[in-house]
């Protein structure tokens, strides 16, 4: 599992929630976790949630720190759980920082009170399964939003804080996977 911050402004359009996307962009090679900072803005032909396609919401945001997770299986229900594992490993981060538990998971969101911090999905391609957090760094006046600017929150920092505990959940369970025996 590789993981890399990438210090390169990145609009995400969604279009980055493709297969081989670290390896063409960035040269990694294998199961991958990157993250950069940088606008939103996904339009129709790009969302992989239905819902919000059929919905015609409009995701977007003005900045955001996006990840971008691909595993090299093509299980999409193993894919989801990498999904929720890491918007946990968010959450976590974030609630320690402020040194008490505001944030909190709804399915695969991250809010606050009643305002989202996330946005999320999960897909999976012939070769791979994929996911995608993106996190406000701003929050937008016009929505309730709270982004990591509300918090103090610095995001490169963060951003390789998350990367390092994504990567090392990831290893544990596959070492934790090698080391128990089958049952009869």
């Amino acid at each position: 599992m590789r993981s890399r911050f990438i210090k390169e402004e990145i609009a995400y359009t969604g279009e980055q929630l493709r297969s081989l996307f670290a390896f063409d962009t960035f040269g990694i090679v294998g199961d991958s976790i990157v993250a950069f900072i940088g606008p939103c803005d996904v339009s129709l032909k790009e969302m992989v949630d239905l819902e919000d396609l059929k919905a015609g919401r409009k995701i977007f945001s003005a900045r955001m720190l996006h990840f971008i997770v691909e595993h090299f299986d093509i299980d999409l229900e193993k894919a989801i759980l990498r999904q929720y594992l890491l918007v946990n490993i968010i959450k976590d981060q974030l609630n320690e920082k402020m040194a008490k538990e505001s944030v909190r998971r709804q399915g695969t969101d991250l809010v606050d009170a009643d305002a989202k911090l996330t946005i999320s999905s999960a897909t999976a391609s012939p070769v791979s399964t994929l996911a995608h957090v993106g996190i406000n760094i701003l929050s937008a006046e016009s929505d309730k939003s709270k982004g990591l600017a509300d918090y103090d929150v610095d995001p490169a920092p963060f951003a390789s804080e998350i990367l390092e505990r994504y990567t090392k959940e990831v290893e544990k369970i596959s070492q934790t996977r090698c080391r128990v025996r089958w049952v009869e």
